[in-house]
């Protein structure tokens, strides 16, 4: 077991960059996320399908209706480009123009669009959301409290997963991992290791992958000598509901879940049919994933076809 970081050394791995940039900053402002050609109206291309779409990426449709009909992946009308999941009815996501949209839990009208600007979003299952836009600029949803949408938070990050309102990790652009501390004067607490993604669950449970997409599992409440163990795969994209429900996407775009046993015949994972470029996990076993061309999908492969 190692210590995450950029390498892809069989012989050991380095500590990665401890020395960079810090995201604990001091104090907190009251901003707004930068807004970026987004609009409050869903384009005519995106409009609600007349009836549920089914759809898995290369394979063929079947309907007595004319839908698209597959057991794994019932497709969701509109167009995202990062998106997570806390939960059935706790869904966000962001579009290839930074717009951010908040699932409405049905799909005849699924997505209605909140005010700012973000490149990463993260959804808890206890409603919590954080997001970080193109400036690397850190923000809490705080809609549901105040007429102020988003309250900035200082820092620096890339990317941004929250499990609860206690469980929030994010990653910035030099690989380093911060969690967030509860406490906005003094926000982030740095824990070593190098990632460019990583995953937090509601439990507490983390997991992460770095940039030469070596997949870890958080261990540092148990060994803080050793905060990261190693879990062999290849994975671009992670994502964490909870312990039992992680979800990941590789290199190719495959898409694979976590088999809850490190030791499974070396291989912890399980191929689910679909291709992707992110993926979310809620707490309670709900998947979504976008693909390539920004369509959108909610994992149906635990129910009847």
């Amino acid at each position: 077991m190692s210590i995450p970081d950029g390498s892809d050394s069989s012989s050991g791995r380095n500590h990665g960059n401890r020395g960079a940039s810090t995201a604990g900053l001091q104090g907190r402002q009251e901003l707004k996320p930068t807004f970026s050609g987004w609009s409050r109206t869903r384009p005519s291309s995106h409009a609600p399908l007349r009836h549920a779409q089914f759809a898995q990426d290369g394979d063929k449709c079947r309907s007595k209706k004319g839908d698209c009909i597959m057991a794994d992946w019932v497709k969701v009308a509109g167009s995202l480009s990062a998106i997570s999941a806390g939960s059935r009815t706790t869904v966000w996501g962001v579009n290839a123009a930074s717009a951010i949209y908040h699932y409405t839990n049905y799909d005849g009208s699924p997505w209605i669009n909140i005010p700012g600007g973000l490149s990463d979003i993260g959804a808890a299952a206890d409603g919590t959301v954080w997001g970080v836009n193109s400036g690397n600029q850190i923000y809490r949803y705080t809609g549901d409290q105040s007429t102020t949408n988003w309250l900035g938070i200082n820092g620096s990050l890339v990317r941004i997963d929250a499990g609860s309102r206690t469980n929030v990790w994010g990653v910035d652009s030099a690989g380093s991992i911060y969690r967030y501390t509860n406490h906005d004067a003094n926000p982030w607490l740095k824990i070593p290791g190098s990632l460019s993604d990583i995953g937090a669950a509601a439990d507490g449970t983390v997991w992460g992958v770095n940039s030469s997409n070596r997949v870890y599992r958080y261990t540092g409440d148990q060994d803080p000598s050793d905060p990261w163990a190693d879990v062999n795969g290849s994975l671009k994209r992670i994502a964490v509901g909870s312990r039992t429900n992680v979800w990941g996407v590789d290199p190719a775009g495959s898409i694979y879940r976590y088999t809850n046993n490190d030791a499974s015949g070396g291989n912890p994972w399980v191929k689910i049919p679909g291709t992707a470029t992110d993926i979310a996990a809620g707490a309670d076993g709900t998947a979504w994933h976008i693909n390539s061309a920004g369509d959108i999908f909610r994992y149906t492969g635990d129910q009847p076809s």
